[in-house]
């Protein structure tokens, strides 16, 4: 436990030693307040109670490709510049120093994704008023909740991705298309629709209000906390995946 502890202490200098870390949240805060502020000012009262949540989670689902590209890079970097093999030297336990990694990012992406929510959430209610989501509604608890959630979990799931293809601009190039661009804009076109709506991105669009099960276009087949679940099971392949190509594969 001690060691594994040490490997922790080692990944967390080296996320806090790089500049592009405060520059990469920084970034994700920005984007996520800036969206969630114009959404917000242009919003229109007098739908369902749930609609207040939509000027909190576009913003924050905009911005979570800044988190997504933070998880990549500061995983991908190591084998894109060769530096996995000084930490393989530090650590030669690769399972523990795939755990290490994915147990400080997944942390770091927590703490960030909870305080920039938050904050997101806390700018509508100022700028809605009594048009807000009520602190005191379930729904609305559960949605922060599913949010926080899935900003994490997909983004340890792309850093295990990036394990496993070993490099920060293939991960990339491929997960921005496929889980944001395809998933997001055809994700609701009939012919696709039943693959693309388990896709990692699409599964926590229920919890987060920003679709219901049985919607006649935007609906999916889960529920909420279904959704989640999809998600854990995404992750935990990827995590599975990443620990075998970790130990089986040359630095």
């Amino acid at each position: 436990m001690k060691a594994f502890g040490q490997a922790v202490s080692a990944e967390w200098v080296k996320i806090r030693s790089v500049r592009s870390t405060v520059v990469t949240l920084g970034l994700f805060a920005f984007v996520a307040l800036g969206l969630g502020w114009v959404v917000a000012n242009g919003f229109s009262a007098g739908g369902p109670a749930t609609d207040a949540l939509l000027p909190v989670f576009f913003g924050l689902l905009t911005a979570q490709l800044v988190l997504v590209t933070f998880a990549v890079a500061t995983v991908g970097s190591e084998f894109s510049t060769g530096t996995i093999r000084a930490s393989l030297a530090a650590v030669p336990s690769r399972g523990r120093l795939f755990a290490a990694k994915m147990t400080l990012l997944g942390a770091t992406v927590a703490v960030a994704a909870l305080v920039v929510e938050l904050a997101v959430f806390g700018l509508v209610r100022l700028m809605l008023g009594e048009a807000a989501a009520p602190l005191d509604e379930w729904w609305t608890l559960e949605s922060l909740l599913g949010g926080w959630i899935h900003l994490t979990l997909l983004s340890v799931f792309t850093a295990a991705v990036a394990v496993m293809l070993r490099s920060t601009v293939v991960t990339l190039s491929i997960l921005l298309p496929v889980l944001f661009l395809s998933g997001q804009g055809l994700g609701n076109l009939e012919a696709i629709k039943p693959v693309v709506q388990y896709f990692p991105d699409q599964v926590g669009m229920v919890i987060m209000h920003l679709t219901q099960p049985g919607h006649p276009q935007f609906g999916r087949d889960y529920g909420p906390w279904e959704g989640i679940a999809i998600l854990v099971l995404w992750t935990a392949a990827a995590l599975a995946g990443g620990w075998f190509a970790m130990r089986r594969r040359d630095a």
